[in-house]
């Protein structure tokens, strides 16, 4: 591997606008309620790639070794975001994102050779700061090996306060890889995701997991409730399979996503603006 001290302190920045069309197109997606603010994970809608399609590489993704790394490993994954919700996005607000890379770090694991990525994301609304953001991608070596699909079973929610179930389908796959122009091909591409990256289905984003529990949230104490919501991506779920979406905690509280078999598949905190947000009855 090469040294990649030099793309630390490498940056970008991009500029967008709040429409009516992608909050609704949004907020359709993960089948939540338009209300008159913006939610609570819709950042992750603003400011996408623009990268010509036959640029593109064979997964999908941006070409290596332009904003990020051209870390030679071929595949990566969103694996955490740490986000600080500053303010919430107005309505038709312009939008302005600065991204930088904060440190690149190789590791040895129980999968082979990783290295990971981080980059600050700092997002303004009308020249006002609204989200900080931590953002977390792996490089991983190839695999031959292909897991079966998990099998189906009803875990034990009982120790969580509330919940709901849903099934992330390959229509709710294709709108949410629409509508943050993510080309990466485990998402949309079966036989891809088959034969060449060995997943035995299409993968659910990380990031609309991550929006399912920011919904969940927002459901139980209100839109644009949480001051700080971090996640880690613990273990890949698949399309057409039920998908546990559990929280607990007050001021504190413990997100996660559970899997058809009972694996902990995102694991979540979050942090309430304040102490006086009252618990509305738990959602379905």
């Amino acid at each position: 591997m090469s040294n990649w001290g030099a793309w630390t302190g490498r940056y970008e920045t991009l500029r967008d606008q709040v429409t009516d069309a992608a909050l609704d197109h949004f907020c359709a997606t993960i089948d939540s309620e338009r209300g008159h603010h913006t939610p609570q994970a819709f950042h992750w809608c603003l400011c996408l790639p623009r990268i010509p399609t036959r640029e593109l590489g064979i997964d999908g993704h941006s070409p290596k070794g332009g904003f990020l790394p051209p870390i030679p490993l071929p595949r990566r994954m969103w694996a955490a975001s740490d986000v600080e919700f500053v303010a919430p996005i107005p309505l038709a607000a312009a939008i302005e994102r600065r991204s930088t890379v904060a440190s690149v770090r190789e590791k040895s694991g129980k999968t082979g050779q990783l290295v990971f990525v981080e980059v600050e994301h700092i997002t303004r609304a009308d020249n006002v700061e609204v989200v900080r953001e931590l953002q977390t991608i792996v490089y991983r070596e190839a695999t031959t090996y292909m897991a079966p699909l998990p099998a189906i079973g009803a875990p034990d929610l009982s120790n969580w306060e509330w919940s709901r179930t849903v099934t992330p389908d390959t229509t709710m796959l294709f709108r949410f890889s629409a509508i943050t122009f993510n080309s990466h091909r485990i998402h949309y591409d079966l036989p891809y995701a088959l034969n060449q990256e060995y997943y035995p289905g299409l993968v659910v984003h990380g990031p609309l997991m991550a929006a399912l529990l920011l919904d969940l949230a927002a459901r139980r104490f209100g839109p644009n409730a949480l001051s700080r919501f971090s996640y880690k991506s613990l273990s890949p779920a698949f399309a057409g399979q039920p998908l546990h979406l559990v929280g607990r905690g007050a001021a504190q509280i413990e997100l996660c996503a559970i899997g058809a078999d009972g694996r902990m598949v995102v694991s979540a905190t979050a942090t309430l603006r304040g102490n006086d947000h009252k618990s509305a009855p738990p959602v379905s």
